[in-house]
């Protein structure tokens, strides 16, 4: 394989990965945490949750694992190093951040200290608990789309400062 073909490729699987990502982000933050928590016992709410986010969590891991990997190695062929250092290209720094967050979440917060935490204040408070993780979720969702919006925009030349 030709060095752009493997470059276009890195690319494409970048993209699909982030769509996975953050999609699935939005579906737990827009559909999913509002509907279980309109669920009736504490039991239910808390089973449902911990159940389908195991599955997403899976997902989670595998497309920040490959966004990483093909961000970086794009960087890395485009020796774009130097983008962190000019603010036009803010929208590297922010996509950075927003994939060092949920890595860390992912790969270290949520298993050894999130879902402990979780099941501990679910199980006292189950409305204040998701409430809290729900204005979480919108934070980072909210990062991530105006992180996403502006890569495209800035990958595309406009970069909303001159």
């Amino acid at each position: 394989m030709e060095q752009h073909e493997l470059f276009t490729l890195a690319r494409v699987l970048h993209v699909l990965a982030v769509i996975l990502w953050i999609g699935g982000v939005a579906m737990v933050t827009t559909v999913l945490i509002p509907a279980i928590k309109k669920l009736a016992s504490k039991e239910n709410q808390i089973s449902t949750f911990e159940q389908i986010e195991g599955r997403f969590a899976l997902q989670a891991k595998i497309t920040t694992l490959i966004t990483g990997l093909t961000g970086f190695y794009m960087l890395y062929e485009l020796d774009a190093w130097d983008r962190y250092l000019d603010y036009r290209f803010w929208w590297v720094h922010a996509m950075t951040f927003v994939w060092i967050i949920f890595t860390v979440i992912l790969y270290v917060l949520e298993p050894f200290v999130l879902h402990k935490v979780f099941k501990k204040y679910a199980n006292k408070n189950p409305g204040k608990t998701f409430r809290i993780m729900h204005r979480l979720h919108w934070v980072l969702l909210t990062i991530s789309l105006i992180t996403t919006a502006g890569a495209v925009a800035g990958s595309h030349g406009w970069f909303f400062v001159k």
